[in-house]
């Protein structure tokens, strides 16, 4: 299952065109690396996003049974809602985002660490349903190395609006005043919404339609329902619309924006051991 090719032929991941395992670059779309260093085919045996739906549901799934067991006591199980609901202590421990942690506590970095925690049964069932709809969606016409781009830059404007719509517009209504403690993957669920929004601006249509049309009918739910971080929805689908013009899918992935990629994926692992550590001095 990991044996390395080294002979023979590989679809470039960029263009999907052939070309041989060794090759320092592509014929047809000029990618460096090709081959990725032999393990081509196995990576794209994990699917058009390379694992990233499962390192998604993995990491959220751990931290949302980790926030529940760090304080059980506080575990809320009202409405269907609100069943096996982490306290809010757990919440902020483990790196939630909003007003209280930005501008109290000062925890900036809870703008990455937020998106991969989840306040309820149904919430991260819903979430990660979303995921697993749209991740490869948008991996296949941006590669999934700009794809987990959009999805970390949608969750820092996501819950950067948010966080400061609630410490500075408290005055409008409660579903308009941003929040004080906020959680959930919805921010970057909504930048890949944006992404392929955009797609659909250059070319492809019908995905930019429906696309439109999900974040369209989430967006009036969420103006219905209470609790909802609409704000975190708004900036994430805003920082996924320019960070996707700017990714410009037309153009094929590089090697670079793998590399930032996995740095992104560093930085949001950091994010939540740094909250964690700076958490338990103030709790």
């Amino acid at each position: 299952m990991f044996k390395r090719q080294t002979t023979g032929s590989v679809v470039c991941p960029s263009c999907h065109q052939l070309v041989g395992v060794n090759e320092e670059k592509c014929y047809y779309c000029g990618r460096p690396n090709p081959g990725m260093w032999g393990y081509a085919v196995f990576l794209r045996r994990l699917g058009q996003d390379l694992g990233f739906v499962q390192v998604v549901t993995f990491g959220c799934v751990g931290l949302y049974i980790a926030t529940l067991l760090t304080d059980p006591g506080g575990i809320q199980m009202g409405g269907i809602l609100s069943l096996f609901s982490p306290s809010g202590r757990s919440l902020f421990l483990f790196g939630a985002s909003g007003a209280m942690p930005l501008f109290q506590a000062g925890r900036w970095w809870t703008v990455l660490s937020a998106a991969w925690l989840h306040g309820g049964l149904l919430h991260i069932v819903f979430n990660m349903m979303w995921v697993r709809q749209l991740a490869p969606a948008t991996a296949s016409e941006y590669g999934i190395g700009r794809t987990v781009i959009i999805y970390t830059v949608s969750s820092i404007t996501g819950f950067l609006l948010s966080s400061w719509a609630g410490a500075f517009l408290g005055f409008l209504p409660p579903f308009l005043r941003g929040a004080t403690l906020t959680i959930g993957a919805s921010a970057p669920i909504f930048g890949l919404l944006g992404a392929l929004v955009y797609v659909g601006k250059k070319g492809n249509s019908a995905i930019g339609r429906q696309a439109m049309g999900f974040a369209v009918i989430l967006f009036v739910f969420g103006l219905m329902g209470m609790g909802t971080d609409n704000w975190a929805h708004a900036g994430g689908f805003g920082g996924g619309y320019f960070m996707a013009r700017y990714l410009d899918p037309l153009q094929p992935e590089r090697t670079d924006h793998q590399m930032v990629a996995l740095l992104c994926i560093g930085l949001t692992i950091l994010s939540v051991v740094v909250s964690v550590v700076d958490g338990w001095q103030l709790i």
